[in-house]
């Protein structure tokens, strides 16, 4: 009997991995977590245990760069390791579901030609979250391939807020706002439940600050806004990517500077943000390092508009009882925490510096009106768990067939 559930998540020059094994009912447990860098040069393989040491370590040459490669020698890495036969189901992250797609799926062949819909609202992240289906799909075409979307979470999300204020036939060809990192959000909405169920059941933004960046608005731990719109693109400052813009500066970009779409593009997603602002990374950790003007802008900048879009989203709930911080920035930068939460002492929020500090899990003082916590987040549980739902959903489905 399989036992092992693979999550994947694909980009364009790397894929990050994680094994869990099915036990019980229908309980999971990480074996371990890894990645496949520099997949078009010389790709590396490296696995950590739960532990975060490294257990495995391999390299290939360039002659064996590219997606299916890199996929052939993961599972065969994992064939030695863990035996044949052992994978359930493969679950992957799809950044974007458009309207349609509000719950993981199995995917066929029709699911996966009306997902290609969707690449022009997620350039970066949609043709290689596809590509790793197609070519899992072809290596193992006897296991169940389950999509899990990015977008589901934000569905609960009200009509009138995900609107754009264009003509009503724009909206009804699904031209509105969405929202991503949902499967990040939807761990921390269910960690937030155990750990403090009553901030939990009031008014909480969760900032989900990394290479991406985005903001989450939860009222009773369900998205009622968030900062993206119809693509990733929008909202605040990420590593390469602008957050919003006055669209009047894309029309004079194509007007008076003759840009086409490819060149405003490759602008928007790959040369603004952190980097565009300091001219030196879209790493936080580097520009924290230098203490340059331009570095020191750029963070400020972040930090400007990360605190007065918090603000804004308080204004959605009515109120703010809890702030959460998680993915790489939001874990791991309190000097970054700080300033936000400098910039929110209006609100109320006091943060307890000596355990912000140390990354502790809760960093406001008691007296805080606002409870501030960092919750490391975890996609690829999310993906795994809801990978072991459908496929469990469908042979139920089978037995039901034959019986």
């Amino acid at each position: 009997m399989p036992s092992d559930i693979l999550t994947i998540n694909q980009g364009s020059s790397s894929l990050k991995f994680a094994v869990f094994e099915v036990f019980g009912d229908a309980q999971i447990a990480l074996q371990f977590r890894g990645e496949i860098h520099s997949l078009h040069s010389a790709p590396i393989l490296r696995v950590r245990d739960d532990f975060h040491q490294i257990i495995a370590q391999e390299t290939w040459s360039a002659e064996e760069s590219g997606h299916e490669p890199a996929f052939k020698r993961l599972l065969e890495w994992l064939r030695q390791t863990r035996g044949t036969g052992h994978i359930a189901a493969v679950g992957h992250r799809v950044v974007h579901g458009g309207d349609r797609f509000t719950a993981p799926m199995i995917v066929d062949d029709a699911i996966l030609a009306a997902l290609e819909e969707y690449v022009p609202l997620a350039p970066l992240h949609q043709p290689h979250n596809l590509s790793a289906i197609s070519v899992m799909r072809s290596l193992t075409p006897n296991v169940a391939q389950v999509a899990c979307f990015d977008t589901s979470f934000h569905s609960t999300i009200p009509r009138r807020i995900r609107r754009f204020a264009l003509p009503a036939e724009y909206d009804s060809q699904g031209i509105h706002r969405f929202g991503f990192h949902g499967l990040s959000y939807e761990y921390i909405a269910r960690e937030l439940r155990r750990i403090d169920p009553q901030t939990a059941r009031g008014q909480v933004v969760v900032a989900h600050l990394g290479a991406g960046v985005t903001l989450c608005a939860m009222q009773n731990g369900e998205s009622i806004d968030t900062t993206t719109g119809l693509t990733a693109l929008d909202g605040l400052p990420m590593a390469t990517r602008c957050g919003a813009i006055d669209p009047g500066v894309l029309l004079y970009l194509m007007r008076e500077r003759h840009f086409g779409v490819k060149e405003l593009e490759d602008l928007l997603y790959h040369q603004s943000g952190l980097l565009g602002l300091s001219g030196i990374s879209g790493d936080m950790r580097t520009l924290l390092e230098n203490e340059d003007n331009r570095s020191v802008n750029a963070v400020e900048y972040f930090v400007f508009r990360v605190a007065r879009e918090v603000a804004a989203l308080t204004s959605t709930l009515r109120g703010l009882d809890g702030l959460v911080f998680t993915a790489g920035i939001g874990e791991h930068a309190p000097s970054v925490r700080s300033w936000i939460c400098g910039k929110l002492a209006w609100l109320g929020v006091k943060l307890d510096e000596a355990a912000n500090a140390r990354d502790a899990a809760l960093i406001s003082v008691p007296e805080s009106r606002v409870v501030v916590r960092v919750i490391p987040t975890d996609e690829e549980r999310m993906i795994a768990e809801h990978t072991l739902a459908a496929a469990k959903q469908r042979d139920l489905s089978a037995q039901r067939l034959i019986a």
